[in-house]
């Protein structure tokens, strides 16, 4: 049973922005959550319906399961300091 993941378009243009030797260690750490959604080391955010977080060095992905269509939507990719705090 393997899920789609797709990147909202803020979490893609975070990514963009990343160095491209930290892009590549998180794009193996998406990759993996094609095939298990909630590996060790997943917090679920207590603020957020069916989000969760998985750490990257630094950096956090912070992303969405829906799991009657088999969809994770990775919501936002960025450090630790920042990436927890709304935008508004």
């Amino acid at each position: 049973m393997s899920y789609k993941v797709e990147f909202s378009k803020a979490a893609s243009k975070q990514f963009k922005k990343l160095p491209v030797n930290l892009q590549g260690r998180i794009q193996i750490k998406i990759d993996e959550l094609a095939t298990e959604p909630r590996p060790d080391g997943v917090k679920k955010l207590k603020d957020r319906e069916n989000a969760y977080r998985i750490k990257v060095g630094d950096y956090r992905i912070l992303y969405k399961i829906i799991d009657d269509i088999l969809l994770i939507t990775v919501i936002k990719i960025g450090h630790r300091k920042d990436v927890y705090r709304d935008e508004s």
